[in-house]
């Protein structure tokens, strides 16, 4: 089975030849209808039930049960009045509840076709576009800069690419692939263009597993469990008093007839019948107040869940930050200054592109009032893979030159022909271990390559987000940051927005959970930030804090 496979790990012949298909050509019809028969659609499956039977499960739980208990006891002592009145919360409960969620589901499926994701696929050897939940693994896709992985695929290009896997792993940076390497369903193509195999659809996709472990974390909820609390101690009240009555009555009385309507009686009454239905409406009137400033709430419970969570476990790529590159150190080099390393590092990038390094440095210049739009950028070359650098030629007004940016070795050593260094690489260094990206800026002085400085980049926190934070930290809610990166840069975050520095590992608190799960909880109660955190990680954070009784909200970035 596909899912079973390392694919990962496995070689791209081998690759291959278990999926049988000719890269050349992709896979033929009768291919495609097996391994759709096999594996399904290309899709997160949900469980619909019927109309009916989602109506019918608002009139199941230990709520509704008690209450229709109470009905058929009111029934039976002759109290048909309290019966109706019964009836009629239990079903003005569900038709609220039932009417909301409805709405909810439909606005969602509508959101989700708007959403649809194609891909281009070779198919009977040619190629075509077609619905991305009709991949099946064994397709040829093609992928290029600004498309979403659409599965789990392997590259069988030798072409480099940049990909951005920040909603599936909280990496902030880009990271490169290549042949054999396997790219991530969800994940973006920030640079450049690559061929390859799906290898893992639907569930099976690493994303699919992720969901998989959500909904095995998903807890009772919260309102549920007030409303059973509360009736479970009335009841246990009654029962203590009926108890006593009955063996009162039985001493004395030497009969228990007597004493049985009282008891039916009290049962009717210790059940508090018009609480479901006061919950139910105040959360329909909170969704609604939601709704008018743009809050989906596919579920009634979800309000009065949030309003009672005591920790929020925030992700930091696209949520504290802003997932866009932003420079935040200029090293000037060979007597050139910081505006002319910031100048020339613009005039080699490309807005037109959208690439987050590109921005970063237009963004700077424009910050710093320099003026990019009396040069003219007579010719422009796209960053490439083999040459790890974007290059320009510029025309000034009286002379051309070029300026470049790249990979800080690739600039210095092969294009500049200089050795860094020990101070430039101690520098570097002490930037990757604050989370900084570091590339280099050179131009060509007419007679050779000069380096003209180094600039690092990160990705910048938004603005609002430490005074949001200290925000829910005033209404009682701790704030964690989850991300994928190492454990210095999520320390220089979590600094700079204004959690703690207590940080721990994805690995350290998995390790704990299956050893000692106390102490787990524990750690995470302890920890202000979760590093080095992938999408599956997520479940062993919120079980960890589950453990310890708190009401746990998971952000996540879409």
């Amino acid at each position: 089975m596909s899912e079973k496979v390392d694919y990962e790990s496995l070689p791209l012949e081998e690759v291959i030849k278990q999926l049988n298909v000719d890269p050349e050509k992709g896979l033929d019809d009768a291919r495609v209808r097996e391994m759709l028969r096999k594996y399904g659609y290309n899709e997160i499956p949900e469980k619909k039930e019927s109309v009916y039977k989602r109506f019918a499960k608002k009139f199941w739980g230990l709520t509704a049960w008690m209450l229709e208990i109470v009905m058929v006891l009111s029934i039976i002592i002759g109290h048909y009045l309290e019966a109706y009145i019964i009836a009629g919360l239990l079903l003005v409960n569900a038709v609220i509840g039932f009417i909301h969620e409805e709405n909810a589901a439909r606005a969602l499926e509508l959101l989700k076709q708007k959403l649809q994701v194609s891909a281009r696929v070779l198919r009977n050897g040619a190629w075509t576009t077609i619905a991305a939940r009709e991949l099946v693994p064994g397709d040829i896709v093609r992928v290029r800069a600004g498309d979403v992985v659409p599965a789990d695929m392997k590259v069988i290009t030798k072409d480099e690419i940049e990909v951005d896997q920040s909603a599936l792993t909280g990496e902030s940076m880009p990271v490169i692939k290549r042949v054999n390497d396997v790219l991530y369903s969800g994940s973006v193509i920030r640079r450049g263009e690559a061929t390859g195999i799906i290898v893992r659809t639907g569930l099976n996709t690493f994303f699919g597993k992720t969901v998989q472990l959500v909904q095995i974390a998903r807890p009772k909820l919260h309102m549920e469990e007030i409303i059973s609390r509360i009736v479970s101690m009335l009841l246990v009240i009654v029962g203590a008093l009926s108890a006593v009555m009955f063996v009162v009555t039985y001493v004395l009385m030497h009969s228990v007839y007597f004493v049985l309507p009282l008891v039916l009686t009290l049962i009717v009454f210790a059940v508090p019948v018009a609480l479901p239905a006061m919950f139910t409406v105040t959360m329909a009137v909170g969704a609604i107040e939601m709704a008018k400033k743009g809050a989906l709430i596919t579920k009634l419970n979800a309000v009065e869940d949030a309003a009672s969570m005591t920790v929020l476990n925030a992700d930091k790529t696209g949520t504290l930050t802003l997932n866009k590159l932003a420079v935040t150190n200029i090293v000037p080099m060979n007597g050139y200054s910081e505006e002319e390393t910031i100048l020339y590092g613009a005039l080699a990038s490309q807005e037109a592109n959208q690439d987050p390094i590109d921005l970063a440095f237009i963004k700077s210049a424009r910050e710093r009032g320099l003026d990019i739009t009396k040069f003219k950028v007579k010719e422009f070359k796209p960053f490439d893979p083999s040459t790890r650098r974007t290059e320009a030629l510029v025309y000034d007004g009286s002379v051309n030159f070029r300026v470049a940016k790249g990979a800080v070795k690739t600039i210095s050593e092969e294009l500049c022909h200089e050795k860094l260094s020990e101070e430039t690489e101690e520098m570097m260094n002490k930037f990757a271990s604050s989370g900084y990206r570091t590339l280099a800026v050179a131009k060509f002085d007419g007679n050779a390559w000069k380096m003209v400085g180094l600039v690092a980049l990160y990705d910048m926190p938004r603005q609002d987000t430490p005074f949001l934070i200290q925000e829910i930290r005033k209404l009682g809610v701790r704030v964690k940051m989850l991300t994928g990166d190492a454990k210095p840069i999520a320390r220089e975050i979590a600094r700079m927005v204004g959690l703690g520095e207590n940080v721990v590992s994805g690995r350290e608190l998995k390790e704990q959970l299956e050893k000692d799960p106390e102490r787990a909880g524990e750690l995470a109660e302890e920890a202000d930030v979760f590093a080095e955190i992938y999408p599956e990680d997520k479940y062993f954070v919120v079980k960890s804090l589950q453990t310890k009784k708190e009401v746990v909200g998971m952000t996540v970035t879409a």
